[in-house]
């Protein structure tokens, strides 16, 4: 197939071509004719325009401004698109008005996890997410204690969502075909978060910092208190050489609230 425009290699470009998976995600994002819906990454516009036909509204970011002439011609009969041009990383996606409910994306894959983890309390008002993502990370974010894949966004998107779907997806629904297996994840919130979820991040974030290393000495490298960490894990029955992959996201919770 040849693409209207050539894929930005500096931006990891891998354009949605094909429409056959975009029922899947609708399915998966339960769409809904009142949803607004934030799109990261709206690349060609395919999604976009299957999006806006089937909610109010769509907020569609996209950091590649040379693809703006092109969005703009597709998505020119639809008066519900919002297009935002720059990098959804430093917007203030927070101010989007109407705010958004649901986040649907084939996101770019290298601000997947940073992405997914600042939604989780900045987007308050996002109920449900659906994103295409590299498969590997797709399985962990919802990965196991004690596996290879479990890790800091695990537990961030464990302790504030439940999956409610997951489907493989072709290499071939992509031009270029990346070299990587994708999915398409769902996952609906359960939690609300406050300001403590930046004091939450900050511990599981440091107790994953250095995964060889147990759990107390890993938090003690990020950001020292090594007696308080040790204490803290006492409260809670742990040993001290324990390390972060085998505690659970409940249990890392309460070992951020009773660490300073």
């Amino acid at each position: 197939m040849k693409l209207p425009v050539a894929p930005n290699r500096e931006l990891g470009q891998h354009f949605l071509v094909d429409e056959n998976i975009l029922g899947v995600a609708g399915r998966l994002a339960d769409l809904q004719r009142e949803d607004v819906v934030l799109e990261v990454g709206a690349g060609l516009g395919v999604l976009t325009a299957y999006l806006a036909e089937r909610v109010r509204l769509v907020h569609a970011v996209e950091l590649d401004r040379g693809l703006e002439p092109h969005l703009r011609e597709r998505l020119a009969g639809y008066d519900n698109v919002e297009l935002v041009l720059g990098d959804a990383l430093t917007l203030s996606l927070g101010a989007l008005n109407p705010p958004p409910g649901k986040l649907v994306a084939n996101l770019p894959y290298q601000i997947v996890t940073p992405l997914i983890a600042e939604s989780l309390d900045e987007l308050p008002t996002i109920e449900l997410w659906c994103v295409m993502v590299q498969r590997e990370v797709a399985d962990r974010f919802f990965a196991s204690p004690g596996t290879k894949s479990y890790g800091a966004v695990s537990v961030l998107i464990q302790l504030t969502a439940e999956r409610t779907g997951f489907h493989p997806v072709a290499r071939t629904v992509f031009q270029p075909p990346p070299n990587v297996d994708s999915a398409l994840v769902a996952f609906r919130r359960t939690r609300a978060w406050g300001p403590e979820f930046g004091h939450l991040k900050e511990i599981v974030q440091g107790a994953f910092a250095h995964r060889r290393k147990t759990l107390v000495n890993s938090l003690e490298l990020a950001r020292g208190g090594r007696a308080e960490a040790e204490a803290a894990l006492a409260k809670i029955g742990l040993p001290e050489g324990v390390r972060a992959e085998a505690l659970a996201p409940e249990q890392l919770l309460k070992l951020s609230e009773l660490l300073p």
